[in-house]
Parts: C-alpha cells; sequence; structure tokens
C-alpha cells in the first residue's frame, strides 16, 4: 500500500531592498528629523533681549539712585510729632489709614520734630520732644550702624514684588540705610550731640506706641 504526501504551496519570499532603496529610506528620515528641529526652532534677533545677560541688582547703586525720593517723599509728608502722637493715642488704626504705609513689620510714619539731645548708647539718641505725651519715648539712630528697612517701606513704591527675591529687597533697604548716613549723617557729629537741639524728619515702625525710634532723613544741628 502506497502513501502519497502532498507538499504545501511555498510563498515566494520578499525581495532584499536594494541598497539605493535603503538609502533613500535613511535619507527621507534624516530630512523629516530635520525639518522637525527647523520647525521647532525660534529664530532670535542677535540683539534681542533673550540673548542679553541678566542684569545683576546692584545694592550701592540703588542706594544711591533711590534715597534722594525717599527723602523727597517722607520730608513732603511727615507730620509734626505732636499731631502725631494725639492721633495714634486717639484712634490707632484711623491713624494707620491717615498717615502711615504698611510693611511687614508694621505701619511706617514720617514724622518730624524739634528736641533736646537726652541720653544715648550705640548712637540711638533720646530726644526730649514738647507737646508730646510724657509716656512717650521719641528716640534717633545715628550710627554707625543704622537698622531696620523705614526708607525702604516709608514711601509704599517699593514692594517686595520689585524684587527678585528677599535678598535683594533686604539688600535695597540697607543700601538706603547707607546711602542716608553718607548724605545727612556724614556731616553730624554723632558723638558729640548730647544736650544740644536738633530738628529732625524721618520715618519710624509703629511697634510699640509709647516707643519710637526715627531714621533720619534729615537732621539738623542748631
Amino acid at each position: 500500500m502506497s502513501s502519497t504526501t502532498t507538499e504545501a504551496p511555498t510563498t515566494p519570499g520578499r525581495r532584499p531592498l536594494s541598497r539605493g532603496t535603503r538609502r533613500g529610506i535613511k535619507i527621507a528620515v534624516f530630512v523629516l528629523v530635520v525639518v522637525g528641529i527647523v520647525l521647532g526652532t525660534k529664530v532670535v534677533p542677535m540683539d534681542s533681549e533673550l540673548l542679553q545677560p541678566e542684569e545683576q541688582f546692584d545694592a550701592e547703586t540703588f542706594g544711591a539712585e533711590h534715597f534722594s525720593e525717599v527723602q523727597e517723599d517722607v520730608v513732603s509728608s511727615a507730620v509734626p510729632a505732636s499731631e502725631l502722637a494725639d492721633a495714634i493715642s486717639a484712634d490707632q488704626e484711623a491713624a494707620v489709614s491717615d498717615y502711615a504705609n504698611p510693611s511687614s513689620g508694621g505701619p511706617v510714619f514720617p514724622v518730624t520734630f524739634t528736641g533736646t539731645v537726652s541720653e544715648g548708647n550705640a548712637g540711638i539718641y533720646t530726644i526730649e520732644v514738647e507737646d508730646v505725651p510724657d509716656d512717650l519715648t521719641v528716640r534717633v539712630q545715628t550710627g554707625p550702624a543704622i537698622n531696620g528697612t523705614e526708607l525702604r517701606d516709608a514711601t509704599g513704591t517699593m514692594p517686595f514684588g520689585d524684587f527678585d527675591n528677599q535678598i535683594e529687597y533686604q539688600d535695597a533697604g540697607a543700601a538706603l540705610n547707607e546711602e542716608m548716613k553718607e548724605q545727612v549723617l556724614a556731616d553730624v557729629d554723632t558723638d558729640d550731640l548730647k544736650g544740644k537741639t536738633i530738628t529732625v524728619t524721618g520715618a519710624f515702625t509703629l511697634v510699640n506706641p509709647q516707643g519710637w525710634l526715627v531714621t533720619p532723613v534729615e537732621l539738623e544741628v542748631q
């Protein structure tokens, strides 16, 4: 008995791609990649601001450029100490609304007064000012260290959002203090003030209604 084996039909195999075809495919893929890069690339003119280096904050320049405007603003808006003390005593919230600019440390008031220099310590002098309550202590700081950010905050025109970070914001305040020392206190013998009459215009942060520490923008020894 014989058996017949039937072979399955064979399918012709694919012809391998020619060298020229493969090269054409590679070129086409390369072209597509290049086109994609070009379409996704923004051409920037050489004088564009995007190509300019980021300007660094210069505290010394900032102080020199902005102290005069701070000084003018504080002088023009300063309230006599006796009037301001009465307003704060009568209605502190209303006084803040009428006279102060807000800051993270508290409301900053511009003030002016004339008084006799009393005791001093580390460049901070108590001033005997007429027509202010007996329980109010008025002091002025004359350096060498000038602390606080009253000059930066007194005008309300230098918010944190104008600076890149907290360091720049703090440096701006310190720079204004340094410039004030150069323009206001450099010619004042701050070691020889006791007993003398001085006129001060400046700003203070209201932390304690019974104690003002004034940073001057003008100080005249009479």
